[in-house]
């Protein structure tokens, strides 16, 4: 069994992030196009995927807390993991109840999970590839409002919140090659 040790050096911490932006990106580009095929109501395998996602966000703040240790305080990182398995569990019951309670859930998430990667970027600035989490993050609390918004409209669908996940990924796609030439000096 192998743990993880935390990198040493900013370098180390630009790969390290590089590699975890290209795991999200394509975790979230594959979960997009499965979701968008059922964003009109919510099947049992569109809920466990739902849950999914929150989930997978857990491991991804974990890994970064665990890797970016020389960036700062770990601390909004676990704040994050703490809201998105309280994300989790909240879709689930959300499932249960309608596509209008999923937006506020996931709505209510985004607005948390933007506001604290906006937070987390801004002093990773210097290491660069950090504008595109900045600017995510922004967006993410914009959305997140948007889709609160949306659960009361007559007929609301999940496509735009899961469509949601496509930008996000693409941002994460756009740090992990920037975060490129800071893997490579330090």
């Amino acid at each position: 069994m192998s743990t993880l040790a935390a990198p040493s050096g900013i370098s180390e911490t630009a790969s390290a992030l590089r590699r975890l932006y290209f795991v999200r990106f394509a975790f979230a580009i594959v979960w997009a196009g499965v979701m968008l095929t059922m964003a009109s109501k919510i099947t049992p395998v569109g809920a466990v995927l739902l849950v999914l996602y929150p989930l997978f966000d857990v491991g991804a703040a974990i890994y970064d807390a665990k890797v970016s240790r020389t960036t700062g305080s770990p601390t909004l990182l676990y704040v994050n993991v703490a809201v998105s398995l309280a994300t989790a569990i909240g879709l689930g019951i959300a499932c249960a109840s309608g596509i209008p309670a999923v937006l506020r859930v996931w709505g209510a998430w985004a607005v948390v999970a933007g506001l604290v990667q906006l937070i987390v970027a801004v002093p990773r600035r210097s290491m660069g590839g950090q504008w595109p989490m900045i600017l995510s993050g922004g967006i993410s609390v914009l959305a997140g409002a948007s889709f609160i918004a949306s659960a009361g409209a007559d007929d609301p669908k999940l496509s735009n919140a899961v469509g949601y996940a496509i930008p996000g990924a693409i941002f994460f796609l756009i740090s992990a090659l920037r975060l490129g030439r800071a893997a490579k000096t330090d």
